[in-house]
């Protein structure tokens, strides 16, 4: 069968040909999970013919408005953040760029004040609802691990940061309500940028508790490291259950082994392909911002065989 090859018409039909577009992952280099929304990203500049830039910000909302004040400096196309530093810190910046004619949007944690103010220029939003996220793994987690109330749980999370905390706050709430003893412990941004800091923290915690029935690691890296955490703590798959967030390689591995039972699938590819579109097609159609929802699905031993291999491909 003849296979016409491309022609210079057709890059140049290219939805995002000409155009430059920032990228700020969120974490650091390699990390697990900003590992697969870079991925994502990357695929949809090769499809749309756009030029690309990536950053780092280690977790740290700080690093991320400092690269977002570079992104404006570079006068790109469009800009995609992670909205972890919250509407206030953004919203001065944002306006810089909308006023230099530069297209901004969210994915990870959104930024409602500022996508109401500039949705109809393009601002969207790709991830999952955070709250929502938070209340579906709580309530999943009482049901698979049989949490009753006074039972004790661990929960690690995030509540500190704005509108990313709402996940954690999320879990507490439900737990709350049903009776759940919870022992909440907020991540350190120490932690948050290398995760392997963690395992001290695990260890001590299970040491002074051995009651606890279930750990709820609200934290895609750090769930990632539970297996390594959970030997060093002397712990065996069937001591305690444990439930985490965002699929990677080492996860689907202590998924295998019964390390961790269930985590919540935010499918982080798709931040960064559909946010990348987004600008595209902003700029090119004038298309108004999208939301795009992709939490609320779960990975466990039942349904990991079709997930696992993409994971080692990293899309999932």
């Amino acid at each position: 069968m003849y296979a016409p090859t491309a022609t210079a018409a057709d890059v140049e039909a290219k939805t995002g040909t000409g155009m430059h577009i920032w990228f700020d992952t969120g974490g650091p280099v390699g990390g697990t999970y900003n590992t697969v929304v870079y991925n994502g990203a990357k695929a949809a500049a090769n499809d749309i013919g756009a030029r690309i830039t990536f950053v780092y910000s280690d977790w740290s909302p700080e690093k991320m408005i400092e690269n977002f004040k570079k992104a404006i400096a570079a006068k790109p196309t469009g800009i995609v953040v992670m909205g972890h530093p919250g509407d206030a810190a953004y919203m001065p910046f944002i306006k810089e760029a909308r006023e230099a004619g530069i297209r901004v949007t969210a994915v990870d944690t959104p930024l409602p004040k500022n996508q109401a103010q500039f949705h109809a220029q393009g601002f969207g939003y790709v991830g999952p609802d955070a709250y929502n996220q938070g209340v579906s793994m709580a309530k999943e987690c009482m049901m698979r691990f049989g949490l009753e109330k006074g039972d004790r749980t661990f929960v690690w999370g995030l509540k500190r940061l704005p509108t990313r905390g709402l996940r954690a706050t999320a879990i507490l709430d439900v737990f709350d309500k049903e009776g759940i003893t919870v022992d909440y412990l907020e991540i350190s941004p120490e932690v948050d940028k290398d995760p392997s800091l963690g395992a001290p923290i695990i260890t001590g915690y299970l040491a002074s508790h051995p009651d606890c029935k279930a750990m709820i690691i609200d934290h895609g890296a750090l769930t990632a490291q539970m297996e390594n955490f959970l030997r060093t703590a002397g712990v065996t798959p069937d001591d305690i259950d444990v439930a985490g967030f965002s699929l990677s390689p080492a996860t689907a591995t202590s998924i295998e082994k019964g390390y961790v039972d269930l985590i919540g699938d935010a499918q982080p590819f798709l931040l960064g392909y559909f946010s990348v579109l987004q600008i595209a097609l902003t700029e090119k159609y004038g298309f108004s911002g999208l939301s795009i929802d992709t939490g609320g699905g779960f990975v466990d031993a039942d349904n990991l065989s079709l997930i696992a291999p993409l994971a080692k491909k990293g899309l999932r």
